[in-house]
């Protein structure tokens, strides 16, 4: 698990923390990693463009060639293919590298919703069978959740149903036990052991959906800023809280607090 809370840190496995290097370009506002490249983590920075590191986070490359000069606010990496990074700049929309970072095209304006367009507040690459080449990107908003295929044709809603019918008919059913309306997305991870399982933190708590995000439970009324999941086992999720780190090995039925050395 890596850790960016005024410095940049990782767990060692055994309950300690390894202090990493940061970017020199700015304060990181949002990670992403893939489980296909352990070495990889790819951060969105506040001061503008990415910066990415092979190494585990000692070394830093910037990687901002083609984006706004503008905040990255979330960023994901697509789940089956782990050299394309999606980032979402503040103010513009989301644009896509499939070089991993080396060079930047816009792919989707910012979601629409109430009436404005909203920059997302977390994005996550989720592996279904219903999105182009089997990604979607979903992404977390102030107003909450919205998503789009990579065909970039048309942010949605989650809904019930064959998802690419109801993108070409523009109607499907309503949404059956969405997260809670109005409520700010902070953060949002598909497992990669089992895509449709689905994670956010929200200033309400830890909600989770085992289809995609159609249906909503909520397993833990702590707010949350930030959730990761163990790139294999789905039960094992960790989150931040105002608080600290709290850790769940049952899927958030239980939870325990994790002391930070």
């Amino acid at each position: 698990m890596i850790l960016a809370e005024g410095t940049l840190s990782r767990s060692d496995g055994d309950g300690g923390w390894i202090e990493l290097s940061a970017p020199a370009a700015g304060n990181i506002l949002s990670l992403a990693t893939h489980p296909a490249r352990p070495g990889r983590i790819v951060a969105g920075l506040s001061s503008g463009g990415v910066a990415l590191s092979e190494d585990g986070g000692h070394q830093w490359e910037e990687r901002s060639q083609g984006l706004p000069d503008a905040s990255v606010v979330a960023i994901t990496v697509a789940a089956s293919k782990p050299d394309t990074l999606y980032a979402a700049v503040r103010g513009d929309g989301l644009w896509k590298s499939e070089d991993t970072g080396q060079s930047w095209d816009f792919a989707m304006d910012r979601p629409w919703l109430a009436d404005a367009e909203r920059d997302p507040t977390a994005l996550a690459s989720v592996d279904l069978a219903t999105g182009m080449g089997g990604i979607w990107i979903y992404a977390g908003t102030e107003l909450g959740l919205t998503r789009v295929p990579d065909c970039f044709c048309r942010w949605e809603d989650v809904q019930p149903g064959d998802a690419m019918d109801a993108l070409v008919s523009g109607t499907a059913p309503a949404p059956e036990a969405p997260l809670p309306k109005g409520e700010p997305v902070l953060a949002l991870v598909s497992a990669a052991s089992l895509p449709a399982r689905l994670y956010a933190a929200l200033p309400s708590g830890i909600w989770e959906s085992q289809d995609a995000g159609v249906v909503w439970s909520q397993k833990s009324s702590t707010s949350a800023l930030a959730v990761a999941i163990h790139p294999t086992n789905a039960d094992h999720v960790v989150a931040i809280t105002g608080d600290g780190l709290i850790e769940s090995r049952d899927g958030g039925a239980n939870w325990i607090a994790l002391a930070r050395a």
